[in-house]
């Protein structure tokens, strides 16, 4: 069964209503591999359903990620990212000068939160996270090391 469908069928199971306009979302977000802002969800679905609207995007967004489906992180200035929950634990490495992105692998996170629990005995929430600094490149130009 496709990861879309067991997302629809866990909300079904926790009351949640299937709209047509939520599996078009879920699907979309589900199947793009992806990284997702809610524009860009809402620029595919408005090909295929002009009527759905971007706030139906960003609640149908948000209930995914209530539900630990999805996760949301805030890249910069308030441009909101959503990825669902099989696309693992990692963060984004995001340079305040020049903008670039780099995303790291799961076992980062898993042994940070791993000595975190075992240190602190605190189970961590987040798995997606945005971590600002600055790139090598421009660490370099700055006469800051790494």
């Amino acid at each position: 069964m496709p990861h879309c469908h067991t997302f629809l069928e866990k909300l079904r199971k926790r009351g949640y209503r299937i709209t047509p306009q939520r599996e078009m979302i879920i699907k979309i977000i589900a199947h793009s591999g992806r990284h997702m802002t809610a524009e860009e969800v809402y620029t595919e679905i408005a090909q295929k359903a002009p009527a759905v609207n971007l706030a139906t995007v960003y609640r149908t967004l948000d209930l995914l990620v209530a539900n630990g489906l999805a996760s949301c992180t805030d890249m910069t200035c308030g441009k909101r990212v959503y990825a669902t929950a099989r696309h693992g634990p990692h963060a984004h490495l995001v340079c305040r000068r020049c903008g670039k992105v780099l995303q790291t692998g799961p076992h980062l996170l898993d042994e940070l939160m791993e000595r975190i629990r075992r240190e602190y005995g605190f189970t961590c929430g987040p798995r997606h996270f945005r971590l600002p600094g600055l790139c090598a490149d421009c660490s370099e130009k700055e006469g800051t090391s790494r």
